[in-house]
This record gives structure tokens, C-alpha cells and sequence, in this order.
């Protein structure tokens, strides 16, 4: 059985593929939301972990738009004409 090889990225690779701030992507880490590992004090992150961030941030975002879509509908909106 053999494992893949899995791709680590430093601190600012992730903030460039993000768009964001490498103090951003820190804070990330630090609070859990981005799983890394550091290695001799800095912080890396396999590639697969910043597209499953990424995943879970798009879900997150389809279900607040689903709910302020919720919250603004009428009742007509929601079970059809009278």
C-alpha cells in the first residue's frame, strides 16, 4: 500500500491563492478553521486542506443566500397561490 504524496503550502502561497493577507490565512490557523501543521515553528498547509477550506466557505455562503431567500419570500413564495 502506498500513500500519495500530498503537496504543503507556506503561509503566503496559501494567502496568494486565497487573495488574502498571510496574517489572514495565520489567523485561520490559529482559530482551527484552516488545518496546517507547523514544521520548525512554520505554519504549512497540504493543498488539499486549503480546497476543502474553500469547499466549506462556498457551502456556508449557498446556505446564507438560501436563508435570506427564506426570509424574505411571502407565503405565496412558499406554498403557491391561494
Amino acid at each position: 500500500m502506498s500513500i500519495a504524496p500530498r503537496r504543503f503550502l507556506a503561509v503566503a502561497d496559501v494567502a496568494e491563492v486565497l487573495g488574502t493577507s498571510p496574517t489572514s490565512i495565520v489567523e485561520l490557523l490559529e482559530s482551527g478553521e484552516l488545518i496546517g501543521v507547523r514544521v520548525r515553528g512554520a505554519w504549512r498547509v497540504a493543498d488539499d486542506e486549503v480546497q476543502a477550506w474553500i469547499d466549506r466557505e462556498l457551502e456556508l455562503e449557498r446556505r446564507r443566500g438560501l436563508w435570506r431567500q427564506a426570509q424574505s419570500a411571502s407565503v405565496a413564495d412558499l406554498f403557491g397561490p391561494a
